[in-house]
């Protein structure tokens, strides 16, 4: 007898997962404005911004911009190398523009924390950057070896603890903190599901990005006195801080 034919392979599949996704929080809707700030943002650090897929937050606006507004500065950050793909999740009137400019609504990048955000907390010893107490129940992620560029090292509902160097063009994130006892050299990003109290730590600080919760500062925003230091970077309202472990 023939054997009955196999059962098609579906023609696609669907699944959800974390992406690297940046947040671009507009406070003016001037395209020249907007232009020359993302213009000099993208050839600063060219690997990290051109072709970069972006959520444009709106919520910063002293008002509800009008469907051709948001159509010009969506223009604009596609003219400086970027990929604009969803309006932040906002009022009612987000939504209608985001159906207006055919786009998705994406959820907020900075849910409310589970608890309120504490005042940051006296350094610790540089040589102890981990002893801080930990963001979840679940036992870190432990990563012995150097994370080389391009490489990316995620730790899911946890801290990460990186005992190798970060070089330049990698990165490691965590949806608690990120603890790196050697050198970073490239992008480190805590509470990266939104967990606000989050922090990096570091033991020599060459940073290209930091970022957490969503809030990011490049390493040309990053101040200067800080290069080679022992390091910790936290939030303080809508304020990405930097400062020297002692």
């Amino acid at each position: 007898m023939r054997a009955p034919d196999a059962a098609p392979e579906p023609a696609l599949e669907i699944r959800f997962g974390h992406v690297g996704l940046g947040q671009l929080r507009i406070r003016s809707i001037d395209p020249e404005a907007l232009h020359s700030h993302l213009a000099a943002r993208v050839a600063a650090a060219p690997p990290l911004f051109e072709r970069a897929p972006v959520c444009l937050d709106l919520s910063a606006l002293p008002q509800e911009p009008q469907v051709e507004e948001v159509r010009a500065v969506l223009e604009t950050i596609r003219r400086v190398g970027m990929v604009p793909i969803g309006l932040a999740q906002g009022t009612a009137s987000v939504e209608a523009l985001a159906r207006e400019l055919d786009l998705p609504v994406l959820t907020q990048f900075r849910p409310q924390s589970r608890s309120a955000p504490a005042a940051p907390a006296k350094p610790a010893p540089a040589a102890q950057p981990a002893a801080e107490a930990p963001l979840f129940a679940a036992p870190a992620l432990m990563h012995h070896r150097p994370v080389r560029s391009g490489q990316r090292i995620y730790a899911r509902h946890r801290d990460l603890v990186v005992t190798g160097p970060v070089g330049a063009g990698a990165e490691v994130m965590a949806d608690g903190c990120v603890h790196i006892y050697s050198s970073l050299r490239g992008r480190a990003m805590a509470g990266a599901r939104g967990e606000v109290t989050a922090r990096v730590f570091c033991q020599e600080f060459h940073a290209e990005l930091v970022s957490i919760a969503g809030v990011f500062r490049v390493f040309e925003t990053i101040p200067p006195e800080l290069a080679g230091q022992p390091v910790q970077a936290w939030l303080d309202g809508d304020d990405l801080r930097f400062e020297r472990l002692k």
